[in-house]
Order: C-alpha cells, then sequence, then structure tokens
C-alpha cells in the first residue's frame, strides 16, 4: 500500500444509535499518481483538494464528506432493527466527477414467503428501496453526475419460477404447524425413482439435491430469473454477468465454492452504474472486449458472499472487495478521458 499516499476512510461504528446505524464501510485509497483529485462537500456545496489519510467512525453524521442514510423502518417491518442502507461519495479526478454510492438492500427474511408468489414480497421492497437511493442521488440538491452503485443488493432469482423448473416433475408434500396450522416446510419429491427427494424448503432452509446447477457453466442456465434489476433498466446498466451466483456460499475455510443450504444461490453483489458512466468505461463497442466483471476468489472460503471485481484493461475500474468483518472496499482505475495520461493503467482508487 505504500504508493497509495492518501486515503479516506468511513465506517459506521456506533451501532448505540438505532435510528442511524448501518455498519457500511467505505475505505479509498488513492495512488500517488494522480495529482489532482477532489472530495466533494455536502455541506459547502464545493471540492476540496485530498490530501493525508482521514479516518471518520462514530461521527459519520456530522462528516460533510459523505452522505449516509438508513432506510425507514416502514420499508421493512418485519425487521425490529435493520442496518439496510447507503453511503455516497462524490469525486472529482481532473475534470470528471462521479459518484461512489455504497449500498445494502433488503433480504429475503423467508424463503417460504418469497416462494408464494412472483415476484416475491420482497422483491418488491427492494424496488422501493433502491428507486429510494437513486431519486436522492440525482435530486435538485445537487449537481447530477455520473453514478456508480456497488455492494449487496441482495437480489435474489424469482423463487417460485426456479422451484417450479427445477421441480417440474416432482410431488410437492407440505407441512404445517400443529398448533397454527401455518406452512412450515414444502418437500419436493421425483414421481419416481424411489420418490427420491429433490428440495427441501423451510423459512431458512433451501436444500436442493444437485448444487451443480448453479456452477455449471456460471449458473447462467438460471440468470432467467433474475429479474429484479429489469425494472431499473432505464436507470441502470450492469456488464454481462458471467460467474456464479456471490451468495450464499458456505463460510467453512475447505469448502470455497460450496454453497449453504439456506437460501437459493444468487446473484446478490453488483456493480452497477448511471448510463453516462457506462459511457465513461465503453467508449466504443470495441471496449466490450476489454471489460472484465467477476467475482474474486472463485475456489477460496471468503464469507458467505463472493465479492465482485469489474474492470477496464487501461481505460477504468470498480473493484468491490470485503474484509473478514464484511466492510466493503472498492478501487476505481483510470478513465482515459479525464485523468493524466501518465497515470498507470488501473489503481485510482480503493474505497
Amino acid at each position: 500500500m505504500k504508493d497509495y499516499n492518501r486515503a479516506r476512510v468511513y465506517l459506521d461504528e456506533n451501532y448505540k444509535s438505532q435510528e442511524h446505524f448501518t455498519a457500511l464501510g467505505s475505505f479509498y485509497f488513492l495512488h500517488e499518481s494522480l495529482k489532482n483529485i477532489y472530495q466533494f462537500d455536502f455541506k459547502a456545496k464545493k471540492y476540496k483538494k485530498v490530501t493525508g489519510k482521514e479516518i471518520y467512525s462514530d461521527t459519520l453524521e456530522s462528516t460533510p464528506m459523505l452522505e449516509k442514510e438508513k432506510f425507514p423502518q416502514d420499508y421493512f417491518p418485519e425487521c425490529k432493527w435493520s442496518r439496510k442502507g447507503f453511503i455516497r461519495t462524490r469525486w472529482c479526478i481532473t475534470d470528471c466527477a462521479f459518484d461512489l454510492v455504497n449500498i445494502h438492500l433488503f433480504h429475503d427474511a423467508s424463503n417460504l414467503i418469497a416462494w408464494e408468489t412472483s415476484p416475491s414480497v420482497y422483491s418488491g421492497i427492494r424496488h422501493k428501496a433502491l428507486g429510494y437511493v437513486l431519486d436522492r442521488i440525482i435530486d435538485q440538491r445537487f449537481e447530477k453526475v455520473s453514478y456508480f452503485v456497488f455492494g449487496d443488493f441482495n437480489f435474489r432469482l424469482d423463487a417460485k419460477a426456479v422451484v417450479e423448473t427445477l421441480c417440474a416433475k416432482a410431488t410437492m408434500q407440505t407441512i404445517r404447524a400443529a398448533d397454527t396450522n401455518e406452512v412450515v416446510k414444502l418437500i419436493f419429491r421425483e414421481s419416481d425413482n424411489d420418490r427420491k427427494v429433490m428440495l427441501q424448503l423451510e423459512k431458512k432452509l433451501f436444500d436442493y439435491f444437485n448444487q451443480d446447477v448453479f456452477r455449471d457453466n456460471n449458473g447462467t442456465a438460471l440468470l432467467e430469473f433474475d429479474r429484479e434489476l429489469s425494472v431499473f433498466k432505464d436507470r441502470l446498466y450492469e456488464l454481462d454477468i458471467s460467474f456464479p451466483p456471490s451468495y450464499p456460499y458456505s463460510e467453512d475455510s475447505s469448502q470455497g465454492r460450496q454453497y449453504m443450504n439456506t437460501r437459493c444461490p444468487a446473484w446478490c453483489d453488483r456493480i452497477l452504474m448511471s448510463h453516462s458512466a457506462k459511457e465513461l468505461i465503453l467508449k466504443s463497442e470495441n471496449d466490450e472486449k476489454i471489460v472484465i466483471y467477476d467475482h474474486i476468489g472463485p475456489n477460496v472460503c471468503m464469507g458467505d458472499h463472493k465479492e465482485k471485481d469489474a474492470y477496464v484493461v487501461r481505460r477504468f475500474s470498480v473493484k468491490p472487495h470485503y474484509s473478514q468483518e464484511g466492510r466493503q472496499h472498492t478501487e476505481i482505475c483510470n478513465p482515459n478521458s479525464c485523468i493524466d495520461k501518465s497515470s498507470p493503467e488501473c489503481h485510482i482508487l480503493d474505497c
């Protein structure tokens, strides 16, 4: 890290503040080759040159160099104390300004409820929250700039459609609680083959007999059920997915490729961008060939999420990483259109 001579670190560690705590963390490390980097002061509404290394933790609400919000409680009433929200920072490199938005959206609280409807009720909650963030970062308070939104979106596959496809020839057994008659488990068995169990579904159990379906060809056969982003196709762009579902991986250090049997594997961790940000990294159709959007540590245990790594050889890069504590980091690398041409290929910011 010796070549990164400036840094900004923002850690939301004030867990005693139920109203504001998100547990989000953003780390930005700036390479010494970049001579003119400025960060936006949201209170003074002007850019300030970035020098030195600074760390902020308990005082994020009063830090003018970022915007941090926790979603209102009524967005996800099932959770008594949700930590979901976002942290936004704005940067200017030469004459190129852009926002970096670290986001954490709501999860699926119950596999059984997610399976009931298509799309699920949880999908609607995430749409509402993401729409809120996008509206906030393009509202009239500040000048509109390009933006990148990255983190754990908790996007899930359409559970009902996935189960219908994976268990198309199965029969379903419903198990209910004796006292409430509430459905507590679904068992899908093959119609023949000695009625082999194919899938067991509970609130926090998704036990499918063959995990290879989520890994073979990077799980691309299931991408048709990854539908949550389609609602925002006019506002957000994503590079083509060519990696397997990023969640929920086993946290056993010897099982780097194994999924846990808790949720249906899904592409939860993403890097999205505004269409104007897309123009920064894809100047022409030929640029598609030098863009890489992938995950990190495919065969190594990195916790229950596999981090995303997107970069463009020679021009631009956004790289989210996670520490062992689950904090996310991101690297932004050179867009030639607004960076000193003497800069190395990939290294501007590390967040």
